[in-house]
């Protein structure tokens, strides 16, 4: 009686990876974040450091770590290396935090499409919203599923 419970568990179905529910698109993004997100730690301690160097990202730019600018780029790079890991390792919360940060990506870049961050109004048509809102659209469907 115990081996047929132990042979059943073996001959059952194998399990498909959550992975597999996200298209080569997203992998390729999740991969290119991994790194970024890799990369905070170090441009925090370069900011200590006082060594300045270009964060950009949504149209926000600056040469200052710790400038409210600056913070705000490593906290978006960040959220994305968070959202990127937990995409890879199959968490049950990264679905939810990716399609908090589609939103907060997808709000920041139409902001940015008429604030200029030295402070004028430009008229600038963000192209990274192209990618970004059928991100949030493909995380919607496979919600359930993951």
């Amino acid at each position: 009686m115990e081996t047929e419970q132990i042979l059943d568990t073996h001959l059952q179905e194998p399990q498909k990876r959550r992975r597999a529910l996200l298209p080569l698109w997203i992998k390729v993004f999740t991969w290119i974040f991994l790194i970024f997100g890799a990369v905070v730690p170090i441009a925090l301690v370069l900011g200590i450091l006082g060594i300045n160097f270009n964060l950009s990202l949504f149209g926000l730019e600056t040469t200052q770590v710790f400038s409210i600018i600056g913070i705000i780029i490593v906290l978006l790079f960040a959220i994305k290396g968070i959202t990127a890991w937990g995409l890879w390792t199959e968490k049950d919360w990264a679905i939810t935090i990716g399609q908090t940060d589609a939103i907060i990506s997808i709000i920041i870049c139409v902001v940015g499409t008429f604030i200029d961050t030295s402070g004028g109004f430009k008229l600038t048509v963000r192209l990274e919203l192209i990618p970004l809102i059928p991100y949030l659209i493909k995380l919607n469907k496979i919600k359930k599923l993951w």
